[in-house]
């Protein structure tokens, strides 16, 4: 089989973790896969059989972007940084892929240029097709004339391919990101990437809490580390609503919450019957399926999942670091009539926020329109690249 390394770095989430892994899911058929994590390591996280993951010394920001942090607290960045561009150095010699697929990069993560432009010096050396995967919407930068030619420098040296995780009729990539008509190299939408509830293993806890009669509300906020106010405004909730509806809450807090954010939470809703509070479940679709209500932040993988399953959903977007792509995704959907918009304002009034659930309740969405394709196509984009590969080579 052809061999694909898949480099993924997420910072402060796990969305990018999630939508990678889900693609890589898909590239299994065709390839022999490395799949290279960056971040801090999700206990239970599931990954695709034949997969294999290295993991290198996790780097991750604080709330606001400022800067970079190992996760390792005894080690500094400059040690780890050093120790990381080695271990790709190693990695790519040794596993010498035929595609060298990067997440985000260039249009984020330019703080890893460190070890990404040395190992894509490394895959052009050696004649790696690379390949760019890209969420919808990208964050935009004050400076974004700058920001947008630093772009088209690096994609116009490095890469062979652009693949788009998104549906233009939604979001086209020229809604945050400009200069798409300066790229030299392959540029295609694959649609949206979409997970499958088949695809993993419930847990014991998934069977238990999936299995309870009375109707659900989903409660979830990706990776923990922000949407705090949610899940609070949300357990201030449950007491509202314990007696006027008979629906109970389930929530997910995320795996990198806060150790205190996370007690506090217990602490404030261990009088609520109708409130069930966990850290993480992998399965979080088949919840998904089985709720009448999800409340939850606007991430992409979230929305995914709320489209796949056609869940009636409250969504608040994240705007830390002045960063509209929540925003953008979520209010879009919210035109089409697909899901509702929560502001801050909603959450930060308990009794409010219980009356935006209720009312959520007895509304019908609009069933989405969008291309959700997006595994089966990025596979055969990059499988298309593969041959070209071999091709040349022959050549």
């Amino acid at each position: 089989m052809k061999k694909l390394m898949f480099y993924c770095q997420h910072i402060l989430g796990i969305g990018h973790l999630i939508r990678s892994m889900e693609i890589v899911r898909g590239l299994t058929q065709d390839f022999q896969v490395c799949f290279i994590n960056g971040g801090e390591v999700i206990q239970d996280f599931q990954v695709p059989k034949g997969v294999t993951v290295v993991n290198l010394p996790a780097i991750k920001t604080d709330t606001e972007f400022r800067e970079l942090r190992p996760v390792d607290k005894s080690l500094s960045l400059e040690v780890v940084e050093e120790t990381r561009k080695h271990q790709l150095l190693n990695q790519i010699a040794t596993f010498e892929p035929d595609v060298l697929m990067v997440e985000l990069f260039p249009f984020g993560r330019r703080r890893f240029s460190f070890e990404l432009i040395p190992l894509m010096e490394a895959a052009k050396a050696r004649g790696t097709k690379v390949v760019c995967s890209l969420r919808d919407i990208v964050v935009t930068k004050q400076d974004q004339a700058r920001h947008e030619a630093k772009i088209c420098r690096l994609m116009n040296q490095y890469f062979d391919q652009l693949l788009i995780h998104g549906d233009p009729n939604l979001h086209p990539l020229e809604d945050s990101f400009s200069r798409v008509e300066d790229l030299n190299c392959e540029v295609h939408y694959t649609g949206y990437v979409a997970q499958k509830p088949e695809n993993n293993r419930l847990t014991l806890v998934d069977r238990w809490a999936l299995s309870r009669q009375t109707p659900m509300i989903l409660v979830s906020v990706g990776g923990g580390r922000f949407g705090h106010e949610l899940l609070k405004g949300m357990v201030g909730a449950a007491e509202c609503l314990a007696t006027r509806i008979p629906h109970h809450i389930q929530m997910f807090a995320g795996p990198f919450i806060p150790e205190t954010v996370f007690w506090q939470l217990k602490q404030a809703g261990q009088d609520c019957s109708n409130l069930h509070i966990h850290r993480y479940t992998p399965n979080l679709l088949a919840y998904m399926k089985r709720a009448d209500l999800s409340v939850s932040m606007s991430g992409y993988n979230t929305t995914m999942n709320i489209l796949t399953t056609g869940v009636n959903a409250l969504m608040l977007p994240f705007t830390g670091n002045d960063d509209q792509e929540q925003t953008l995704r979520v209010r879009r959907l919210d035109e089409l009539g697909v899901v509702q918009m929560l502001q801050t304002r909603d959450v930060a009034n308990y009794k409010r926020l219980a009356q935006r659930v209720e009312s959520a309740l007895s509304h019908t969405p609009h069933p989405p329109q969008f291309d959700l394709d997006g595994v089966r196509q990025t596979s055969e984009r990059v499988k298309s690249l593969a041959y070209q590969t071999t091709s040349a080579v022959a050549a």
